[in-house]
């Protein structure tokens, strides 16, 4: 192996803040202040929110807190997928009807070519490329699923993805034993961090206030308080995602799951030409423990997937360091995808969490007796779920204060639901790591006995999980 593990950088937040820097970081509060709206939170959900609503009521006092630096969370971690998936979309189905989550999936459409045309429109070089979504098989149980998955597609009302077998799969890129894919136009490659830094600058050039280093440590009606000082306002809007659980009183509110990643060093053209990938897509699988990586700006693969899933009592990582055996789990993943990058090294690995809820729904919330207001548990979704949540909040706090009425967005399914906490400990750490191991078993068994039947130890552990 040419990849030693004291040859990778590990943590440093992320290999996309290697790349382009750390933020110089900005004042923290500096005491007690008021505001029109305070948002907790200073990734991409506080800022789309900070940035809709200061363009919608440019009169509105906006204050964001952010306890380290904006994009310290996931919105600095993430594989740079910016595609149309949405994280409880089927259960928002049998709750509310069919017709309402084609509504939902929709919205998630339009969402992805929104996000291209405010970072085109406010001058933010995010490395964007829209190459779409393709999410191979290489199993006859992954194909099967494959195949579910793209009719079910089509039953939402997208009509412009396509199936494709293992030929077509290869001319688009060369998976090892890939036997079919499916691809979606609703998908763009981008580089994290720099959206989140152009997001951060835009806002406040708009007349934004960002503090950053200033913990909130607990939000109650018209106080986020911090250890500088309390922010008094009519409206607080809870914007955390897999930093929730660290505020008072949100302990079992969404789990803190933790996902890992590698970057390689960038590929040769000779690679390249290897492999295929001219059309850059995004790439996912249909494994149970799935993964998902992108080719990046710079010539080199991008891939994620779950370590490590969770940290017992809700805890979450500093600087994403990540356990030696995870990188090389990854970097196995890599190499069964693409054998002929064996000798490739791992130049970057790292971790981050995302907010996972009890029922695996994202969701959007302004409770207008109180003026609390959150959106998130995206679960690995949220590149832009989060902008579909900040317009969303957006359009609640107008309708609220009087600025506007019921929009598309405000009936929108996923608005107001309600979920049920996490278990406590030890049940959920138990139950987690559990999950993830039956799903880690369940993917070797349909290697190793080819069937097109999904292994019975995956559907245990989704009704384990509370995802179907």
């Amino acid at each position: 192996m040419n990849s030693s593990a004291s040859s990778v950088v590990n943590g440093g937040i992320s290999f996309w803040y290697a790349d382009d820097g750390l933020p110089a970081v900005r004042e923290p509060l500096p005491g007690d202040a008021s505001a029109d709206v305070v948002i907790v939170g200073g990734g991409y959900t506080g800022l789309w929110t900070a940035y809709y609503l200061k363009k919608a009521a440019p009169f509105l006092r906006i204050t964001v807190l952010e306890q380290k630096f904006c994009g310290y969370g996931a919105s600095g971690r993430n594989g740079g997928w910016l595609y149309n998936g949405i994280a409880g979309r089927d259960r928002y189905a049998r709750l509310h009807g069919h017709e309402a989550a084609v509504r939902l999936q929709r919205a998630m459409n339009d969402t992805v070519a929104e996000v291209v045309a405010v970072a085109e429109a406010e001058g933010i070089d995010a490395g964007v490329h829209r190459g779409g979504v393709l999410e191979v098989a290489t199993t006859p149980a992954q194909l099967a699923r494959l195949k579910a998955f793209h009719a079910r597609e089509l039953s939402y009302g997208e009509k412009d993805r396509e199936l494709y077998g293992a030929r077509e799969t290869a001319e688009r890129i060369r998976v090892a034993d890939a036997v079919g894919s499916a691809w979606t136009p609703h998908g763009a490659r981008l580089h994290p961090v720099k959206l989140v830094k152009g997001l951060a600058a835009a806002v406040e050039a708009l007349g934004v206030t960002i503090h950053e280093s200033t913990p909130v440590t607990e939000i109650r009606p018209r106080h986020a308080v911090t250890p500088y000082g309390t922010v008094r306002a009519p409206y607080v809007l809870r914007c955390t995602e897999g930093f929730t659980a660290s505020l008072k009183g949100q302990r079992r509110t969404w789990l803190p799951m933790n996902s890992s990643m590698i970057a390689t060093e960038p590929l040769t053209e000779e690679q390249w030409a290897a492999i295929g990938w001219a059309g850059r897509e995004t790439l996912g699988d249909m494994a149970h423990a799935y993964m998902y990586a992108q080719r990046t700006a710079d010539g080199r693969i991008a891939l994620g997937g779950r370590g490590v899933p969770y940290r017992f009592g809700s805890r979450t990582d500093n600087d994403g360091r990540t356990q030696a055996a995870t990188v090389e789990a990854l970097r196995e993943i890599l190499t069964r995808f693409f054998p002929s990058l064996a000798g490739v090294r791992v130049a970057h690995a790292w971790s981050g969490v995302l907010g996972v809820p009890r029922d695996w729904c994202a969701t959007v919330t302004l409770d207008r007796s109180t003026g609390l207001g959150w959106a998130g548990g995206y679960v690995g979704s949220g590149v832009a779920t989060a902008n579909l949540a900040a317009r969303t909040l957006r359009d609640l706090l107008q309708r609220d204060s009087g600025q506007g009425g019921r929009t598309e967005l405000t009936e929108l399914p996923w608005v107001d639901h309600k979920v049920r906490k996490w278990e406590p400990e030890p049940f959920r750490w138990l139950g987690v790591q559990g999950m993830y191991a039956t799903y880690r078993a369940a993917d070797r068994r349909e290697r190793l006995r080819p069937g097109t039947e999904s292994s019975r130890l995956a559907r245990a552990a989704d009704r384990v999980a509370g995802r179907h």
